[in-house]
């Protein structure tokens, strides 16, 4: 028997797609395949396990990778707004956290999961796990499919809904890719993102475990190509938290192309030179007697204030109004942008997402089919498109499912 569509992938993505495919045509035979034993894993122990659906604002400017104008006319077709009515009408009631991320009420990742899986099953659509396909090739009218036990299925249409190759231990390992590239796409090269920085010395190991606000700079050639701001999480083997896991694929992503990139590490965002160096002047005149730690320690935390102290290699015991012009100007220019000796991430094994993947200019924004090997749709990660951290990712696959779904059941009905 040949299915009517066949989603290969149940992630987030593949998962919304077979609910928005099959409520918009509740006759067609859908089907879902995953190679996993168990569906769902990413979903699971993302946002630490706590499943960061979506955020109350987001729009093209949270993504990076393919073309803007893409991103923001599939994002428009389902905003987080009816992503939010999506969960409610799934039993799913979401409670909005600090810079709207929007988390379940449950705090647990398993009633997300859960969810959908209840309305997959609610709309007859089977997932068929440990089915990992390894071949899908067009033949006229029909795709068929290769599974690694040796069967094959036979499809009206396909949608790829594989992801990437983040976090592998939940079935990511890049098989998309070599499908849509047998089928004539182009892959964007592809690289960690959201991913722990990797760090070289000893200086922050004393800072394990310490958080807080700063701006990092990606500097290439001796210009700054990216400035970020938000928390920032020192570790034993570097930084994590937010700041860290967004820049980690603008590092990637500058290494790729063969430059050289430094990061520059403000620990007074939003300041520059010339307003810490008057800041500490006028210390100097208000408090004389304070200690240069102790002053510092007014606006950052101990440890931070401590360690930048002593890699600018000033006395902090002295009393401030005694720090020479040339110690306090030394101070201040590695407050407001201390090079950061990184050596990379944590790679996939961590990184939350994948930068790269399939090229948008070859999906039709409106369908998300192929533009080169109709009746294929591309969802999810494994397009050239990531967010930033705060459920934009998790926005896309919902976004993305529910376009391709839609333009799938629309063009298999009327064929039909």
């Amino acid at each position: 028997m040949t299915d009517d569509l066949v989603i290969i992938g149940s992630g987030a993505a593949g998962l919304a797609t077979a609910v928005f495919a099959a409520r918009r045509a509740p006759l067609l035979r859908v089907r879902c395949l995953d190679g996993a034993r168990h569906i769902g894993a990413k979903i699971l122990v993302s946002g630490g396990s706590r499943c960061n659906v979506t955020n109350r604002v987001v729009s093209e400017r949270d993504f990076w990778g393919g073309s803007p104008r893409i991103v923001r006319q599939v994002l428009r077709a389902f905003p987080s707004q009816q992503a939010i009515g999506f969960f409610a009408e799934l039993g799913v009631t979401l409670r909005e956290e600090a810079d709207g991320k929007l988390f379940p009420a449950t705090n647990r990742s398993r009633t997300v999961l859960d969810a959908l899986l209840n309305e997959i099953a609610h709309r007859n659509v089977p997932i068929d796990s440990l089915s990992r396909v390894v071949a899908l090739a067009r033949e006229a009218e029909t795709f068929t499919i290769g599974l690694a036990e040796g069967r094959s299925l036979r499809a009206r249409s396909v949608v790829l809904a594989t992801g990437g190759q983040s976090l592998p231990k939940t079935g990511s390992d890049g098989l998309g890719y070599q499908l849509a590239q047998g089928l004539g796409h182009h892959v964007v090269a592809t690289t960690p993102a959201l991913a722990p920085l990797l760090l070289n010395g000893g200086f922050h190991t004393g800072l394990s475990g310490v958080s807080h606000r700063a701006e990092a700079s990606l500097v290439v050639n001796g210009r700054v190509q990216r400035r970020l701001t938000g928390d920032w999480l020192w570790t034993h083997f570097g930084a994590s938290g937010p700041l860290a896991l967004n820049l980690s694929r603008h590092w990637h992503r500058a290494e790729l192309v063969g430059t050289s990139p430094q990061v520059h590490l403000s620990v007074c965002p939003g300041e520059r030179f010339e307003a810490i160096d008057a800041w500490l002047v006028e210390q100097g005149r208000i408090r004389p007697r304070a200690q240069v730690t102790t002053v510092l320690g007014t606006r950052l935390p101990a440890a931070v204030a401590d360690t930048w102290i002593r890699v600018s290699g000033v006395d902090g015991s002295i009393p401030l109004a005694h720090l020479a012009r040339d110690d306090r100007r030394r101070l201040v220019h590695a407050l407001t942008g201390m090079r950061l000796d990184v050596r990379g991430s944590r790679g996939y094994q961590y990184a939350e997402v994948t930068a790269g993947g399939v090229a948008l200019d070859e999906i039709d924004p409106a369908t998300l089919e192929s533009r080169v090997c109709p009746g294929l749709y591309l969802v999810g990660e494994i397009l050239d498109v990531d967010g930033r951290l705060g459920g934009f990712n998790f926005q896309w696959a919902w976004s993305s499912g529910f376009v391709a779904g839609n333009a799938a059941a629309r063009m298999l009905t009327t064929n039909s």
